[in-house]
């Protein structure tokens, strides 16, 4: 803590001295920098600690996306930050280059189904997911979807007992690409990309925007909530 106090302290953010050009060149710079360094998405407080008080941060981000429209890289939003990331086109370029792309996570059929159900119904407790699904959801298949730390505890449902609830977390939204809940996709992007059949999504009872009116039903949707172990 007292280190980072040192280094604001340095640090001239508000870099008064230059023509208002040089100073936007400078913040930008900056904060391409810090994006670039960063080993996951840069929130917006983040950002805010090396510019001034007169930068608008979303104006630097669309003037580096512009810069960067013809890179094989991109500045996208993830999980309510930004990130730098390779472009899909240059996928096959990549492997070429390290013989192999990074391993996807592997989850089971059990696993993707409940993590789905989890990601559209949250918060949701493991009984409801097991009416849901129709059948028993097992310690396990929750276990593995912590594991990935793609879900935790969220807060505790108000029925008898007081069940834990789940809900996804951040690293759930930067692993599937995702900024906020609202760009979940719908069903049809999820059968294209060979996660989950339509038929079984639907017979779970899934949201109706899945296959309607995204933006009304999106609303119903929470921000993931970290919560206690249970």
């Amino acid at each position: 803590m007292a280190r980072r106090r040192r280094a604001d302290a340095i640090l001239d953010t508000e870099l008064a001295e230059l023509p208002l050009d040089l100073r936007w060149r400078e913040w930008t710079a900056r904060i391409e920098a810090v994006i670039f360094a960063a080993p996951g998405p840069v929130d917006r407080e983040l950002l805010a600690r090396v510019v001034g008080r007169d930068c608008s941060i979303e104006l630097v981000i669309e003037d580096i996306r512009d810069a960067l429209r013809d890179r094989p890289y991109e500045l996208v939003s993830v999980a309510g930050g930004w990130q730098l990331r390779t472009r899909a086109r240059h996928a096959e370029a990549i492997c070429a280059a390290y013989g192999s792309a990074p391993a996807p996570v592997q989850l089971s059929e059990a696993g993707m189904l409940v993590l789905a159900c989890i990601a559209y119904h949250q918060p949701v407790t493991r009984g409801a997911l097991s009416e849901m699904i129709g059948k028993a959801v097992s310690r396990d298949t929750i276990a593995e979807l912590r594991a990935r730390d793609f879900i935790v505890a969220g807060p505790r449902s108000p029925q008898p007992g007081a069940p834990y609830t789940y809900v996804t977390t951040r690293a759930f939204l930067v692993h599937f690409g995702l900024d906020t809940l609202r760009d979940l996709p719908d069903i049809e992007a999820l059968e294209d990309a060979g996660l989950l059949n339509a038929a079984q999504l639907i017979a779970v009872g899934f949201p109706s925007f899945l296959t309607g009116d995204a933006d009304a039903d999106a609303d119903a949707l929470q921000d993931p909530e970290a919560g206690d172990d249970e």
